[in-house]
């Protein structure tokens, strides 16, 4: 464990927000299901709507930016005028950067796909990264949850 994560008071790994999410007809492809890429977009959302919850007051200064972000998809997604859910949570918290661990439901509860997306705080007028403060590791701490478990990654060889 780094320094970082240990520094970072510990939570119930069981801390979660729950975010329900409305659908859109045109978010399905042609198979009548909801486009992979549009998950992004609902994780998008649903991180967007995490930090209104977290912090309703954006602190001076603070800025983001996505630096990674991984989808596993568990269970195709259909399109229904009962909104679905994304449970959110924070599952790391670095130097400079934080984790998000994101799972989506649809409305039956069924796991749909999970992501875990990397958020870098940055300099709004360098744009280089900087230390999380302290107020904000604190916050982000009191979000902790359980990671994401993907699956093993596959072997890169060509047999």
């Amino acid at each position: 464990m780094s320094a970082d994560v240990a520094n970072v008071p510990r939570v119930a790994d069981d801390y979660h927000l729950d975010i329900p999410l409305q659908l859109r007809w045109g978010d399905m492809d042609i198979n009548n299901h909801i486009n992979n890429v549009q998950f992004a977009r609902l994780f998008e959302e649903a991180r967007v709507r995490s930090f209104a919850d977290w912090l309703p007051q954006r602190p001076e200064g603070f800025s983001m930016l996505v630096a990674r972000q991984d989808i596993q998809f568990s269970a195709p997604l259909e399109y229904t005028a009962e909104p679905i859910c994304v449970r959110s949570a924070v599952s790391r918290v670095g130097t400079s950067s934080f984790v998000m661990a994101l799972r989506l439901f649809d409305d039956r509860g069924v796991l749909c796909a999970s992501a875990e997306t990397t958020m870098v705080v940055i300099d709004p007028a360098s744009g280089r990264p900087k230390p999380i403060s302290d107020d904000m590791r604190e916050m982000l701490g009191g979000r902790l949850g359980e990671p994401v478990a993907f699956h093993a990654s596959r072997s890169t060889t060509v047999n």
